[in-house]
């Protein structure tokens, strides 16, 4: 269900930037946080929390329970990127960073929805010719071949095996799929496909097809397709215009999103929100162009990413006029080339984007 919900009050905000141009994109965030507050009359707190690659080198602890209880209760968690520390990479266990701060707070909190918008804005440089497009990929966030369930029968022998299972559940497929038919209501979209691979994976998919099937009869006004996960990558490459609402599983939505981030112009362009829609736990807003390591501290991170995960995040609290109008400033940011960073093969700097979204929202 897509709830329409608004907060009187203050809202509490967890903000953690990890490492690297985490920490950066994240602070050019708040700096944007700070000026629609004061335009759109709304207020906030903050709560900063420094976990990530770089604490654990300091402190030997990813997430405490303590922190995890207090990240739970915040309305949103404001999060930068963690991860890819080269000083680390030989006393950090691999993955041990991304499981146990990023996974953790999507399963512990049940972010059972992964939103990732994908649309070209209009002068941003795309490695496609196909025009114009705007999907949005609904992943199913907290079961699939995420769920940590498999092991490995004589390891480090020539006989080894390994096996990782897919756990997919009624209940999660289920409001998975309702999520994405609400969202088209809601927002007036037309259509919903279901990316899968019921050709082969004839149990776990079958599982996926049968209730995409059941509750789209709820949903008459809405046109439905399926296509398979290897047909899908083609169709968002040559006529990415075709998709509306996607949903589709865990892993395979993880794939098709960084390929929508690639087309519309790279990954300092793709935000995302992990979503608790029941709202029993915080939600989660983050850019996914991960910590960088190799141009941290340059000033060259695209900061756009950020800011539309803040807006994201603001639709979400009920801030639906802030949100739209930072939505609205990062189309007519980046339409001029002189508000393009590297990334975009332009040559503006963090803060100079910055600076530009505030000039066309206004705020300071």
């Amino acid at each position: 269900m897509v709830e329409v919900w608004s907060k009187t009050l203050g809202m509490n905000i967890a903000v953690m930037p990890g490492d690297f141009v985490g920490k950066e994109v994240v602070a050019e965030g708040m700096k944007l946080l700070s000026g629609v507050s004061k335009r759109f009359g709304f207020s906030y707190q903050t709560q900063h929390y420094p976990h990530g690659a770089e604490h654990y080198l300091q402190t030997n602890e990813t997430l405490p329970d303590g922190v995890l209880r207090e990240l739970g209760k915040a309305d949103a968690i404001l999060f930068g990127a963690v991860g890819a520390d080269p000083r680390g990479n030989a006393l950090i266990p691999q993955g041990l960073i991304e499981t146990d701060i990023l996974l953790k707070m999507r399963f512990e909190f049940d972010q059972y929805i992964n939103l990732r918008p994908t649309r070209l804005l209009p002068g941003v440089p795309s490695p496609i010719r196909a025009g114009a497009f705007d999907m949005v990929i609904v992943r199913e966030n907290t079961e699939g071949l995420y769920c940590q369930q498999g092991g490995f029968l004589y390891k480090g022998t020539p006989h080894e095996v390994a096996n990782q299972i897919e756990v997919c559940t009624r209940h999660g497929v289920e409001r998975a799929v309702r999520y994405a038919f609400e969202y088209a209501v809601q927002f007036g979209r037309k259509k919903v496909t279901l990316v899968a691979k019921t050709n082969v994976l004839r149990f776990a998919h079958n599982l996926w097809m049968r209730v995409f099937e059941e509750v789209k009869g709820e949903y008459p006004q809405i046109v439905t397709e399926y296509h398979h996960v290897d047909a899908c990558t083609m169709y968002m490459v040559n006529r990415p215009a075709s998709y509306d609402v996607i949903v589709t599983t865990n892993m395979f939505g993880d794939i098709i999103t960084d390929l929508g981030a690639a087309i519309q112009g790279g990954m300092g362009m793709a935000a995302s929100g992990n979503l608790n829609p029941t709202r029993k736990y915080a939600s989660m807003f983050e850019p996914v162009h991960g910590s960088a390591p190799d141009i941290a501290g340059q000033g060259k991170a695209n900061p756009i990413a950020t800011f539309l995960s803040v807006a994201m995040m603001l639709d979400f609290l009920g801030q639906r006029e802030a949100g739209a109008a930072i939505q609205h400033a990062v189309g007519e940011v980046v339409k001029e080339p002189k508000n393009h960073t590297p990334d975009l093969g332009g040559s503006a700097s963090t803060a100079a984007v910055t600076e530009a979204m505030m000039k066309q929202l206004g705020v300071h």
